[in-house]
């Protein structure tokens, strides 16, 4: 069975103020052209299908017209919810759809009831794990603890009791939307830490022949039968050195996993440069990125003057412009967003917690800190989905 493996399409969003629809209609009539030129047999979309929970209405008329087309080719799509959406809204029309080839899975409670399709070596198993939030789900799961690595393991034995149970040589292709050990991130995904654990294990998807993975930005190879197709456009500057792609899957009939990557088409460059402002505006060396997105990040001790004017001049597509001058790392004047790079809420929490009292928070501090993240996480998802 030859599968096409996407996600994390976030239908809606833009990127540094460009509106992104136009490039995402153009990658729908990408994914359509590939569904036909190659003959896959089955779509896979492995999450956030939106940007957020309540999608502007061309966002909404975009993944309506890529189910249609979809549907018209006869081609089974199989496809979950993600972090970024709601997965009641995702949801409705389900039953309909499914009668049309569109099967969406945005149950948790549907972890273990697979999408049988079939080829001429028999079934294959597809197994829709929508995004899950621990601390929604622990109590359906029968899981004291909510972290992620629980609330999965245990939705994964539900798919292989299931697929115990199915005749022998019956393959198996899971879909979830997880960060992964091993996974690389990019600026651009939402942090979905619980309980100072982001990560979980690939072993916990043992078992199976095929993990198709989303939320991490970046196509990855985890292993052989675990991936991320990664995102088909890019949506921070983190990902300019990304080659954005699908995969193309063939799933042999012992379950031997071939795969090749498909390109997406690029609707224009991305380029991060760094230097002073002269130097970015003289470099020969920078012709090749004139017309691409830029990201600048000034180095010169002192602002200048009109720097984003000076530097459109000869860089037009420049969105983002950084401020980074040159200091020792005990100068005082050392941005504050600077010190705080790369350190996550409960870390900046409990600096604060140091900086006032003079000592740091002791081990059962550090467990309310994280609990009370954790529970306005828990609070945001709900609101999100209940808007």
């Amino acid at each position: 069975m030859r599968m096409l493996h996407t996600s994390d399409w976030h239908l809606g969003r833009s990127f540094h103020r460009v509106g992104m629809l136009g490039a995402q209609a153009e990658f729908i009539g990408h994914l359509v052209d590939t569904v036909r030129e190659r003959e896959v047999d089955a779509v896979v979309v492995s999450g956030d299908v939106y940007d957020r929970a309540v999608p502007p209405l061309s966002a909404v008329e975009l993944f309506d017209d890529a189910l249609h087309r979809l549907a018209g080719l006869g081609v089974p799509t199989v496809m979950i919810s993600g972090n970024h959406d709601s997965a009641r809204r995702l949801g409705v029309g389900a039953g309909l759809m499914e009668r049309a080839g569109i099967h969406l899975r945005t149950e948790p409670s549907a972890c273990g009831t697979p999408v049988v399709l079939s080829d001429e070596h028999g079934d294959v198993a597809f197994y829709g794990l929508p995004y899950l939030e621990p601390a929604l789900v622990k109590d359906a799961f029968g899981v004291e603890r909510a972290g992620h690595e629980t609330v999965l393991a245990a939705a994964m034995d539900r798919v292989r009791a299931d697929l115990a149970a199915r005749a022998p040589g019956t393959r198996s292709v899971v879909l979830a939307h997880a960060f992964v050990t091993g996974g690389e991130p990019s600026d651009s995904e939402r942090d979905i830490t619980v309980g100072g654990v982001a990560a979980v294990p690939a072993g916990v998807f043992d078992g199976v022949d095929y993990v198709a993975l989303g939320h991490l930005h970046g196509c990855q190879t985890l292993t052989e039968r675990v991936r991320y197709s990664g995102s088909p456009l890019p949506y921070s500057f983190s990902e300019a050195a990304h080659r954005k792609s699908m995969w193309l899957v063939d799933l042999a009939a012992d379950g031997a996993v071939t795969a090749e990557r498909v390109d997406c088409p690029v609707p224009r460059a991305l380029a991060r440069i760094r230097g002073t402002l002269e130097e970015l505006l003289a470099d020969p060396a920078l012709a090749r990125h004139e017309e691409a997105w830029v990201e600048a990040t000034l180095t010169d001790p002192v602002r200048p003057a009109d720097p984003m004017a000076r530097l459109t001049e000869r860089f037009p597509h420049t969105l983002s412009l950084v401020f980074d001058p040159d200091r020792a790392a005990d100068d005082p004047a050392l941005s504050y967003a600077r010190r705080l790079a790369g350190r996550d809420d409960q870390q900046i929490a409990e600096d604060f917690v140091a900086h006032v009292r003079g000592a740091g928070p002791d081990a059962h501090e550090r467990a309310v800190l994280r609990d009370a993240f954790d529970a306005v996480r828990a609070d945001d998802a709900v609101r999100e989905v209940t808007r």
